[in-house]
């Protein structure tokens, strides 16, 4: 646990301090990153410049600049800054703030306290803040690395203001490894060498100025650094899969095409290569879903379901746990019967708007909330399928008036798309039989 106020820097000499450290922005404008929130109108912008602290969380993965936000805060309103630490620090710690907080009010200043890893407070400790929140003796700040819909109770979320936090794009990497060769003399890299660096700290700024500064340490008397002094400086740390790499979207694509291709040891295969390789869980989670729309689609509905779920279940439960259910989704998808029908049928759907023009909707299938359009004969003639014989109106037509009906859906003969193809034949014969004269 610590209490800290400034200065930021816990080192006698400040270039004794990490390269992260000394590389910490000193005002909000050296912020790398983060303009849905910075920028110009921007809600955290508009805070610095209304005066308006409020407390809030900021949610987002590892150094993408949450205690930085949190300090530059204090600093901003010229308050007392107590940092505590949840994964140490307890109630007695509340109290320790609670009371520096008060001083400071007495003494006619404002208190930022903020607390790093708030999810690993429990409630009874998340619960001690919330007298203090309400009475506006300081401006509360969590950070966390977990969805706080989860690991925030609701009492202390409803007085906080949910900010996301995104990890840094490659363009923001690139501005702050330039930063820090400026910083330390350095010699220039290699552009392979610059991406392949990049693409190890995958949006984390702590991560990619830590490499850096390790491979200082070994980059002594060089010219350039290149891939081999990156490989021989970093070793273990950096990973066979590199994000934004070729073999990054070679990996997704074999995972992709053994779940396509129904083999289940095949597909687990691809996916632990991606978690070994350093592959954000979550980046996983997406394309997992993305399987289950494109590949199983109607065929098994509940791959859908499942993947939705795994990826749920990653949120509550974190690494490693939470990989097992995606792992879990994974063989589920694997072995489910395969259709890319409904893919194929929005394609085609959207080929057909791009290319068709403009049509008007029918008056019958227009809605009539009005007197008005009721006499323009908005929604005459609509006929209510669930009066129907069957709840079908057979021969109705739901389509403008001078289009000749495609037809974008054909189900497969896999699955439950067996059902869905029978039901649509049954269907059509009934329009046919319903439309022919007399």
């Amino acid at each position: 646990m610590s209490l800290a106020d400034e200065p930021l820097l816990p080192f006698d000499d400040e270039l004794e301090a990490p390269l992260a450290e000394r590389l910490r922005p000193k005002t909000l404008d050296e912020v790398i990153g983060q303009q849905h929130l910075l920028g110009e109108g921007k809600p955290l912008r508009v805070a610095f410049a209304s005066g308006k602290l409020h407390s809030m969380i900021l949610w987002g993965p590892p150094g993408v600049g949450k205690t930085t936000l949190a300090r530059l805060m204090a600093q901003g309103f010229d308050a007392l800054f107590i940092a505590i630490s949840a994964v140490l620090g307890g109630v007695k710690d509340i109290r320790d703030a609670v009371e520096r907080a008060q001083i400071a009010r007495h003494g006619g200043s404002r208190t930022v306290v903020f607390v790093d890893e708030v999810h690993r407070f429990n409630k009874a400790q998340q619960d001690a803040f919330l007298p203090h929140v309400e009475s506006g003796l300081f401006t509360f700040i969590g950070a966390t690395t977990e969805n706080p819909s989860f690991e925030v109770n609701s009492a202390l979320l409803s007085r906080a203001i949910v900010h996301v936090l995104k990890p840094l794009g490659d363009d923001d990497l690139r501005e702050l490894l330039a930063r820090a060769q400026a910083l330390l003399g350095a010699p220039p890299m290699t552009e392979p060498a610059r991406d392949r660096l990049i693409g190890y700290a995958d949006g984390d700024a702590r991560r990619l100025l830590n490499a850096y500064e390790n491979l200082m340490g070994t980059a002594e008397g060089v010219k350039e650094i290149d891939e081999a002094l990156l490989e021989r400086s970093l070793g273990e740390q950096l990973r066979r899969y590199d994000k934004g790499g070729e073999q990054f979207y070679d990996t997704i694509s074999a995972l992709h095409k053994a779940v396509r291709g129904s083999d289940p040891d095949a597909a687990l295969y691809w996916f632990v290569r991606m978690l070994d390789g350093g592959v954000d869980p979550r980046y996983a989670a997406r394309r997992i879903v993305r399987m289950a729309t494109e590949d199983i689609g109607l065929a098994d509905p509940r791959a859908l379901r499942l993947a939705l779920d795994a990826a749920e279940t990653y949120e509550r439960l974190g690494s490693p746990e939470g990989e097992l259910a995606l792992a879990q989704a994974v063989v589920y998808l694997a072995v489910a019967a395969k259709s890319n029908a409904v893919y194929a049928a929005y394609n085609a759907a959207r080929a057909f708007i791009k290319q068709d023009g403009t049509r008007a909707v029918p008056l019958r299938l227009r809605n009539a909330p009005t007197a008005l359009m009721k006499g323009l004969d908005y929604g005459k003639g609509y006929r209510y399928a669930h009066d129907e014989s069957g709840g079908f109106a057979a021969g109705e037509s739901y389509w403008p008036d001078d289009v000749r009906a495609p037809r974008f859906y054909e189900p497969v003969d896999r699955g439950l798309e067996i059902r869905i193809g029978e039901r649509l034949e049954e269907l059509r014969q009934l329009n046919e039989a319903a439309r022919k004269p007399g």
